[in-house]
């Protein structure tokens, strides 16, 4: 069994055991800025509707509730806290500070569309409430955008995990190769990560040093 089927199995299993819990938890996660993508989710949740477990509207439910309370949980952070409490504990969540100005900077140029256009881009769905709530935009607003493209995105992946289901056959054929994929993948990642938090760390020491001078 390749890390592929070991990685659908293992995930299947726990949003299995937990029902639509499970699914709100981890989509009010992936919606705030814990590392929990939506793609390591909702394809699963949708893989557990062809064996009649979940239904697309139970599914539908609990993915977009959470989306939708971890967004307002980032909003609220960054209308009270601002960029100074996401800075202090953005760390433990390993939050990328040039990928929170890459979204403050989407954010601005196209505004509260960004909301629901951010859904759906990786990276920038994880952050895109923050400065929605520093920017004191209109929580109606935002709720509305949020609960739209949180809708659209969670259940198109639950559309894809659900015909996934019906091909077993096909995750078993093409595993390795995806499994090659998979590794490269998390090199990469690891590689970005390292060299991104050198760059910041250095650039930290250099403001340090400036100081001092």
């Amino acid at each position: 069994m390749g890390i592929t089927e070991i990685l659908i199995h293992k995930i299947t299993y726990f949003i299995d055991v937990a029902g639509y819990p499970s699914v709100a938890i981890l989509m009010m996660l992936e919606s705030m800025i814990a590392p929990i993508p939506s793609e390591a989710v909702m394809p699963f949740a949708g893989c557990l509707i062809t064996t009649g477990r979940f239904s697309f509207t139970g599914v539908a439910i609990a993915s977009t509730l959470g989306s939708i309370v971890g967004s307002l949980i980032s909003y609220v952070m960054g209308y009270y806290g601002g960029r100074p409490l996401v800075n202090k504990f953005g760390k433990y969540f390993l939050l990328n500070q040039h990928d929170l100005e890459v979204t403050e900077r989407f954010f601005g140029k196209y505004g509260s569309p960004a909301i629901f256009v951010g859904r759906f881009i990786p990276v920038i769905r994880h952050l895109i409430s923050i400065p929605a709530g520093v920017g004191k935009m209109n929580l109606i607003h935002f709720t509305g955008y949020t609960l739209l493209g949180a809708f659209m995105w969670n259940m198109f992946l639950a559309w894809l995990g659900y015909h996934l289901g019906n091909h077993w056959d096909l995750i078993h054929k093409y595993s390795k190769p995806i499994d090659v994929v998979m590794v490269i993948l998390l090199a990469a990642a690891l590689v970005y990560f390292i060299k991104s938090h050198l760059k910041q760390a250095s650039q930290r020491k250099g403001r340090s040093t400036g100081k001092d001078s």
